[in-house]
């Protein structure tokens, strides 16, 4: 749905260079063995333990409940001691558009349809929308990868095209790389051919049924018409999927992800997860700040507090289930021996995973892992961290909370001051800047 500022713009598709800030270098080194112990390890929503992870490049090799299992391990081992902290997986968003992370939601709603609203904020906000897209679109994505890594996803699906900077190594977060997508029924163009140009054994990725009347309800069927509703299939949003809807996507055996808070903002109305939990896969994503109520945290919370699912649900929802609907092969989403090392920190407050969920915010995120390798640290975790594993981290201040970033920031920021104004930068409503007084890259 956010995708139609871009289908409405005229631009070139045509690959830029990617986004160099001068000075900034991505910082590689690996070591050999890193061992993580002291804390508790969430394996599920109500399963945890307390054992030492052992990381060897970006895998996880071993989880050990007792140190003693260490005792062969490599003498240039390096330890970090999270003594008081629950590990979890880094979480994986489903949807999102990234190159509209620094927009305001826009709109005056309720509306009927994704179509509606799309007509109507490109007539009543063409100034906003102009001012927003002067800022270069590959310090948008960046900022949309940040938004991401600040709420401990590690993993996030961009619906939109695979701009050049989502596949830099040095990008904050994993985007999903192989996938098929087209917008809608309504603006996708040919979706026929988009379908079959997705990938083999991958995702084809299309907004569905964003609206409520009966030309949202009826996107389903016509999907099926054109022969593009099939077991790789994933909707995004299906706010008007009905009974009869359900009955066809499960026979389809197609995916759906929901983003509630963009539904309730734009039509007044939430999914209704009774009924469309029904369908097999199901996850949950966090939309843009054109629409949504915030960052993926926000997103859970707000699904638990107004969808009436379960924290254990919601668990999974941003876990193990767009792993599987998104087809991640390395274990993303989970804490376990051969899976890749993305892993988020938060304090111990003796509650399983599930139950944190229902209050975990921005802040809460004091430790982002990704392939082994520290990417956002809070002010008070980089004591806990080897020297080699902080340099390349650059400090923000996010609306007064500062987090130690793996990014060009003080660029970053530098870039989207020159649209905004000093001061009058925001990720959905909190206010961005270089906090003061603080050297730009943390040195024990």
């Amino acid at each position: 749905m956010q995708g139609l500022i871009s289908v409405r713009a005229s631009f070139s598709r045509r690959a830029r260079t990617a986004f160099v800030v001068e000075g900034w270098q991505l910082k590689t080194h690996r070591q050999n063995q890193l061992v993580i112990g002291g804390a508790r390890c969430a394996l599920g929503p109500r399963e945890s333990t307390r054992a030492a992870i052992e990381i060897v490049g970006d895998r996880i090799t071993r989880i050990l409940s007792s140190p003693t299992g260490l005792s062969g391990a490599k003498s240039d081992r390096i330890s970090i001691d999270l003594s008081g902290f629950l590990i979890l997986p880094g979480l994986v968003n489903a949807h999102d558009h990234l190159e509209f992370s620094l927009f305001p939601r826009l709109g005056i709603p309720p509306y009927r349809n994704y179509i509606e609203w799309g007509d109507d904020i490109h007539s009543r906000f063409p100034d906003i929308i102009a001012k927003h897209r002067a800022v270069p679109k590959e310090i948008r994505l960046w900022w949309g990868g940040l938004r991401n890594l600040l709420c401990g996803v590690t993993t996030v699906s961009h619906h939109n095209p695979l701009w050049p900077e989502l596949r830099r190594e040095d990008f904050p977060v994993r985007v999903v790389q192989e996938y098929g997508w087209g917008h809608s029924l309504a603006l996708g163009g040919d979706l026929r051919e988009a379908h079959a140009a997705a990938p083999v054994g991958r995702p084809f990725i299309v907004h569905a049924c964003e609206g409520v009347d009966e030309q949202a309800r009826q996107e389903l069927w016509g999907l099926d018409r054109l022969g593009v509703l099939d077991d790789r299939t994933v909707l995004v949003h299906g706010l008007a999927i009905d009974q009869d809807g359900v009955a066809l996507m499960r026979a389809r055996r197609a995916s759906l992800i929901v983003c509630p808070s963009s539904n309730q903002f734009l039509f007044d109305r939430v999914p209704n997860l009774s009924l469309l939990g029904d369908i097999e896969k199901i996850s949950l994503g966090s939309d843009s700040p054109l629409t949504a109520e915030g960052d993926l945290l926000d997103e859970i919370r707000f699904a638990i507090r107004f969808c009436g699912i379960s924290a254990s649900a919601a668990h999974q929802m941003v876990t193990t289930a767009p792993a599987s609907i998104l087809r991640l092969a390395n274990g993303e989403g989970s804490i376990g021996e051969s899976c890749v090392a993305d892993l988020i920190a938060i304090r111990d407050t003796g509650q399983d995973s599930a139950d944190r969920l229902d209050a975990l915010s921005m802040n809460d995120v004091e430790l982002v892992m990704i392939g082994g390798r520290v990417q956002l640290a809070a002010d008070a975790m980089l004591e806990r961290l080897p020297f080699a594993a902080t340099q390349g981290l650059e400090p923000l201040s996010i609306d007064g909370s500062i987090r130690w970033l793996r990014a060009p920031v003080k660029a970053l920021l530098q870039k989207a001051e020159d649209v905004f104004g000093k001061g009058e930068v925001r990720l959905g409503s909190r206010k961005l800047l270089i906090p003061a007084g603080v050297v730009a890259e943390y040195v024990n």
